[in-house]
């Protein structure tokens, strides 16, 4: 986890300091030269690399807080899991959870919900007052207590 935090902070300094936005990850995306389309999929968002360009594509049915979470989740696979060559694909919500996913998934956990939250606010209060899903943020409190970030 060590490798993560540090991988995230240093593309993004307010990675985990605060919550990120739609704006972030597009100007994140820019910068990196990813590639970003919406479109209807029939899976929430994957990750792809096709002779050194790189893809994220996000269904653009999803509601808005899933839609940020899994473009911060594909976006985590392009910073953590950046294939060697030729190309891959990483499809969010297919397949098992392997370890790649569950990076990918407290990238976005951290992105949208930062420490000071979870370690300061009750549950419930980000759920009422910022809107976010209970899954979300019980899967964030135990990534804090497991792992202090």
């Amino acid at each position: 986890m060590r490798f993560l935090s540090e991988k995230a902070s240093a593309v993004c300094r307010q990675w985990n300091r605060k919550p990120l936005t739609e704006q972030d990850f597009y100007r994140i995306c820019r910068r990196l030269k990813v590639s970003v389309t919406e479109m209807p999929l029939r899976t929430n968002g994957f990750y792809y690399s096709v002779r050194g360009r790189h893809f994220i594509a996000i269904d653009s049915k999803l509601p808005p807080v899933k839609r940020l979470f899994v473009m911060f989740h594909e976006l985590g696979h392009f910073l953590l899991h950046l294939p060697d060559s030729g190309t891959t694909a990483n499809f969010h919500g297919v397949g098992r959870r392997d370890r790649k996913e569950c990076e990918a998934d407290v990238f976005a956990l951290c992105s949208l919900i930062p420490q000071n939250w979870i370690a300061g606010r009750p549950a419930e209060e980000l759920i009422v007052d910022e809107g976010l899903d209970r899954e979300m943020v019980a899967e964030r409190a135990e990534i804090y207590r497991l792992r202090g970030i």
